[in-house]
């Protein structure tokens, strides 16, 4: 049966997450007959496959459950989930959101029947009083302008522009780049506050800021492909610090085993200033226990030259140079 609305979720691994953004979406004020939920799994998962067959009862067999060949990042995963669809809008979230119970509503009342047409939702991120510096970060998900964890697009628009790029094998700046494709393609796209999504920030593994650096790989890939775009709307100005405490490192290196000391201390002192710059920077407006606050010193020390090494990956990988 064709239907109005599907929605499609990218997941791999985690039903925990997955069940209670199933839970919201199975709660929607919206017609059961006019939507239905697509669980795409970043490569086999038995554990979502159970999940799903398991809340089959709920939905009337209007969720199912697919999964690409082999593990491909989320760019993938949602290409397959809305090809397999047959609805005439495509509604986006992720598998650690939970939709609002007018979320689908909204989309639907919204949508005229046009041809070409994206929304762009609300994104509600709930922090603590005194987040972490993870929980701060996340949270600036709420003033991104366009995200895949709330949107719906037509789907003669999505084969306009030709979906997702896979080449974005991480859950990093492929929603950046859906973005600049419909606006390349000037693909009308309307904002609509009352279609809102709460984006809980699940718990990180500490240190989790040293992995994260490695999506900086991506960010060459969208720079040359949209690098005025990229500077408009990404980034106005280089990260110098980074750079600038990676050349003090440099040249206490070289001062040290040349003999020049004296050099070697004010060089120290300078990499130790800027440094701790850092770590107060990131340390502002946070929490402050114990275990936090050596996260942020250990990981400040190490984050420059972590994410100069995946900046550099980026621009040999896709023969770009981004400052």
């Amino acid at each position: 049966m064709k239907r109005q609305i599907s929605v499609v979720i990218p997941t791999y691994k985690r039903p925990q997450l997955l069940t209670k953004c199933l839970h919201a979406l199975f709660s929607q004020t919206l017609s059961p007959t006019l939507y239905d939920v697509i669980v795409v799994s970043d490569g086999y998962d038995d554990s979502t496959e159970k999940l799903v067959h398991g809340m089959k009862h709920l939905f009337s067999n209007r969720l199912c459950y697919l999964h690409t060949e082999t593990k491909k990042g989320p760019a993938a995963a949602r290409n397959f989930g809305w090809l397999f669809s047959n609805s005439n809008l495509i509604a986006f979230t992720d598998d650690d959101c939970i939709p609002d119970s007018r979320w689908l509503e909204e989309l639907y009342t919204a949508y005229k029947g046009e041809l070409h047409m994206v929304y762009t939702g609300r994104v509600q991120v709930p922090i603590a009083r005194k987040p972490t510096d993870y929980e701060k970060n996340v949270a600036r998900l709420e003033e991104a302008e366009f995200i895949t964890a709330n949107c719906a697009c037509t789907k003669e628009a999505l084969y306009f522009i030709g979906g997702f790029d896979e080449r974005f094998e991480m859950a990093w700046r492929e929603d950046s780049d859906l973005h600049f494709q419909f606006l390349r393609y000037q693909v009308p796209i309307t904002h609509l506050p009352t279609a809102c999504v709460v984006h809980p920030v699940r718990q990180a593994k500490w240190g989790i800021s040293l992995k994260e650096q490695k999506k900086g790989i991506y960010n060459a890939l969208l720079f040359k492909k949209f690098p005025q775009l990229y500077r408009q709307r990404i980034a106005t100005h280089a990260s110098y610090r980074y750079y600038l405490l990676l050349l003090l490192l440099i040249l206490m290196f070289i001062s040290w085993f040349i003999g020049t000391h004296t050099l070697f201390i004010a060089l120290f002192i300078a990499w130790l200033g800027l440094t701790a710059a850092f770590v107060i920077a990131r340390l502002k407006g946070t929490r402050k226990t114990i275990s936090h606050i050596m996260e942020m010193v250990v990981t400040s020390v190490l984050i420059p030259y972590v994410s100069i090494y995946w900046k550099i990956y980026g621009w040999v990988k896709y023969k770009v140079i981004l400052f």
